[in-house]
C-alpha cells in the first residue's frame, strides 16, 4: 500500500491537474510532497519505536496512512491535496522499516533472507501493479478512488497485525529526542523542495519569494550539519559518511534514484499530454518495468555475496544508459512496442541497482550503527527523488520553450513551408483559425517531445558518469556482503 502511493499517481498527474485547475507541472507537487515528508519521518522510527513499541506504532502508522488516504481523495483545491499528501507521507515514514521488523521476528534467523525476499518482491510487484491500476481507476472512476482503495486495504492490514502481534511488542523507554535538529532539517529540506517546485512559476531568483526559500535552504543544512555533529542524540547521524563505503555508496544510490525517478514521472506526462494516451494505456506502457525486476532481484540477492557488487551496480547503470539512450530518440510517430522495449530492458537496471548498492554502504559498519544508516540510507533517496522530479518537469517545461520557439520562427506569413501546411488544412475543412491551432499543437508536440529527448540522453550521460563513484568504494569481505537487507529497492 506504502510502495504503491509512491507510484500509482504517476499516470493520474494529468487528470489530477486538470480537475483541480491546475497545470500538469503544478501536479508533480502531489508526488514530490509525499517524498519529502516520507523522508523527514524517517529518522524518527527509531525514536518512536522506542517510545511507542513497534507493534503500536506499526498499526498508528498504518490506521493514519487510511486516515490521510481519505483525505486525499476529498480534496477540493490542489492546495488541499498537497496537505494531504504531506500527511500521507509524515505517517507513513516508519511503516516500511517496522514491517521489516515485525516481519523478521516471526521468521528463525537461518530463514531471514527468505522472508526479505518475499518481502522484497511486494515491494517491486508495485512498479508494475501500480500505474496500470492508477491508470484503470481514473480512466473508469476517478483520480480519488486512486486514494480510496487504501481504506479497505489498510484496515484489513491492521485487523491482521493486531490479531497476530498484540502480544509480542517491542520493550518502550523514553529516550531524548533531537528537537532542533528535527526542526532545522524540516527548515531545509522543506524550504529546499518548495524552491524547487514553485522556481519557474514564480520566475526563478527574480521572486523575492525563491531568493529567501534559497537562502534559508542553504543557512539552514550548514546550521543543519553543524549541529547534528555537535549532538550527542542527533536525530541523523551524519558521522556515517566518515565511513568511505557508505559515504560514496550512498551519494550515488541518491543521485541515480534521482535520476531515475525523475525519468519516470516525466515518461507518462509525455505519453498522456504529447502523444493521446490515456490514463489506462500510460500504465500498459510502464508496467513491464517490474517484470524483470521481480525475476532478476532474487538472483541479485544470492550473488551478490559471490559476484563483486561493484561489477553488478556498473552493470545496472549500463542498462540505465541503454534504456535512456534508446528513449532518447523518441519521436510523435513512436510507436507502443518501441516505448515497451526500454521499459522492459529498465527493470534489469532495477534488479541490479539496489542489493549492490546497499551492500556496499552498509557493508564495514558496526551492526549497532546498521539502523541509523540504513534510515540515512532511504532519508536521501526518498528525498533525491523527490527533488529529482521538481528539477526534471522544470526542465522539460523550460527546453520544450526553447525548441518551440526554433520550431516556430520560421513559420512566418508567406513563407512557402507555412503557407502549404495552411492551404492544406484549410484545403481538408478547418477553418483559418482551426488550421492555425493544429499547425500550433504539432509544433508543442515536437518541442515537447524533442526537450524530453534531452533529458532522456542527459540522464544517459549523467548514469555514465556516475559510474566513476562506485569505482570509489571497496569491495566488502564476502562475509558481510550476504548480510545486506534485500528489501532496499523500495
Amino acid at each position: 500500500m506504502n510502495v504503491l502511493d509512491s507510484s500509482i499517481a504517476n499516470v493520474s498527474i494529468p487528470a489530477i491537474a486538470g480537475n483541480l485547475g491546475a497545470s500538469p507541472a503544478q501536479g508533480t507537487w502531489v508526488i514530490t510532497s509525499f517524498g519529502v515528508a516520507n523522508a523527514i519521518a524517517l529518522p524518527l522510527t527509531g525514536w518512536l519505536t522506542q517510545r511507542f513499541g513497534a507493534v503500536r506504532l506499526f498499526i498508528a502508522s498504518v490506521t493514519l496512512f487510511v486516515l490521510a488516504s481519505m483525505l486525499c481523495g476529498m480534496a477540493q483545491s490542489l492546495e488541499m491535496l498537497v496537505a494531504a499528501r504531506v500527511l500521507q507521507g509524515l505517517v507513513a515514514g516508519p511503516m516500511m522499516p517496522l514491517s521489516q521488523t515485525l516481519l523478521l521476528a516471526s521468521y528463525p534467523r537461518v530463514q531471514a533472507g527468505r522472508a526479505l525476499a518475499f518481502w522484497g518482491m511486494t515491494t517491486l510487484v508495485a512498479p508494475v501493479v501500480g500505474p496500470l491500476l492508477g491508470g484503470w481507476i481514473t480512466d473508469n472512476f476517478s483520480w480519488p478512488w486512486i486514494f480510496y482503495i487504501n481504506l479497505p486495504v489498510g484496515l484489513i492490514a491492521v485487523g491482521l497485525t493486531w490479531s497476530i502481534y498484540r502480544h509480542r511488542d517491542t520493550p518502550r523507554r523514553t529516550l531524548p529526542i533531537d528537537r532542533i535538529g528535527l526542526a532545522l532539517l524540516v527548515l531545509w529540506v522543506g524550504s529546499l523542495q518548495l524552491m524547487l517546485d514553485k522556481g519557474k512559476e514564480l520566475d526563478w531568483f527574480n521572486s523575492s519569494e525563491i531568493v529567501v526559500l534559497a537562502v534559508l535552504s542553504v543557512v539552514g543544512l550548514a546550521v543543519f550539519v553543524a549541529w547534528e555533529l555537535t549532538d550527542a542524540h542527533p536525530v541523523v547521524d551524519l558521522r556515517l559518511f566518515a565511513n568511505r563505503n557508505f559515504a560514496w555508496g550512498v551519494v550515488t544510490i541518491a543521485l541515480g534514484y534521482g535520476l531515475f525517478f525523475g525519468n519516470v514521472v516525466l515518461l507518462p506526462l509525455w505519453l498522456q499530454q504529447w502523444m493521446g494516451y490515456t490514463a489506462t494505456s500510460a500504465g500498459m506502457a510502464l508496467a513491464p518495468v517490474g517484470l524483470l525486476a521481480i525475476l532478476l532481484s532474487p538472483v541479485a540477492g544470492r550473488m551478490v555475496s559471490v559476484w563483486d557488487p561493484r561489477w553488478m551496480a556498473t552493470g545496472a547503470f549500463l542498462v540505465f544508459v541503454w534504456v535512456l539512450w534508446l528513449r532518447s530518440g523518441f519521436t510523435p510517430q513512436t510507436d507502443l512496442w518501441h516505448i515497451l522495449l526500454p521499459t522492459l530492458l529498465q527493470g534489469a537496471g532495477m534488479a541490479m541497482f539496489f542489493i549492490p548498492l546497499t551492500t556496499l554502504s552498509l557493508s564495514g559498519l558496526a551492526p549497532q550503527r546498521m539502523p541509523a544508516a540504513a534510515g540515512l540510507s532511504n532519508f536521501m533517496r526518498i528525498t533525491a527523488g523527490a527533488m529529482g522530479t521538481s528539477i526534471t518537469t522544470t526542465l522539460w517545461e523550460s527546453r520544450a520553450v526553447l525548441h518551440h520557439a526554433h520550431l516556430s520562427e520560421q513559420l512566418q506569413p508567406g513563407h512557402p513551408a507555412f503557407a502549404s501546411a495552411l492551404a492544406a488544412l484549410t484545403g481538408a475543412g478547418l477553418s483559418d483559425s482551426a488550421a492555425l491551432a493544429q499547425i500550433t499543437r504539432q509544433i508543442d508536440q515536437q518541442a515537447y517531445t524533442r526537450a524530453a529527448d534531452d533529458i532522456f540522453l542527459v540522464s544517459a550521460w549523467a548514469f555514465l558518469a556516475l559510474i566513476a563513484l562506485i569505482w570509489m568504494t571497496r569491495r566488502p569481505p564476502k562475509l558481510l556482503a550476504h548480510q545486506v537487507d534485500s528489501g532496499g529497492a523500495h
